[in-house]
């Protein structure tokens, strides 16, 4: 199966390079929320955005284009045990694909204003969807970032 993906953007972000994010520095639960940047839409995406600014987040699916090759255990962040890249959010991945979710702030032609930025500058957008109750959810179970996420709230 070939599968091919075209960008539909890229991030402009304060984080010039991958050694900008300072690990532990973005710990939750405050992360990335008050980090803020810019989602260029190509223009000839942009009659996409028509309808965008009513909603306050997206979900943002992007290429880890940085990223060199993948590892099935990797060490994050928050912890200095060797986990499955699968429980985690590193870059290092068979499809280096990530998403995240931005707070919208703005719309200005095919620049979307954004805070919560955790890429970063150059990073391609392959798609934009909106972020819906459907999205919500009340139940989480956290694996082994839960006792992480106690510590740090």
């Amino acid at each position: 199966m070939d599968i091919k993906l075209k960008p539909i953007g890229i991030v402009h972000s304060p984080f010039k390079r991958l050694e900008d994010i300072e690990p532990g520095k973005y710990a939750y639960p405050r992360g990335f929320n008050s980090i803020h940047g810019q989602l260029e839409i190509f223009e000839e995406y942009e009659a996409g955005l028509k309808d965008i600014e009513g909603f306050t987040h997206l979900v943002v699916i992007f290429v880890f284009h940085k990223a060199e090759g993948f590892k099935l255990h990797t060490k994050p962040l928050l912890d200095d045990t060797l986990r499955g890249v699968f429980s985690t959010r590193s870059p290092h991945r068979p499809n280096p694909i990530g998403v995240t979710v931005v707070n919208v702030r703005g719309r200005k032609g095919n620049i979307l204003e954004v805070s919560g930025v955790d890429m970063i500058e150059g990073t391609p957008i392959l798609d934009l969807k909106p972020y819906t109750p459907r999205d919500q959810k009340s139940s989480l179970r956290l694996g082994w970032l839960d006792d992480k996420m106690k510590k740090e709230s």
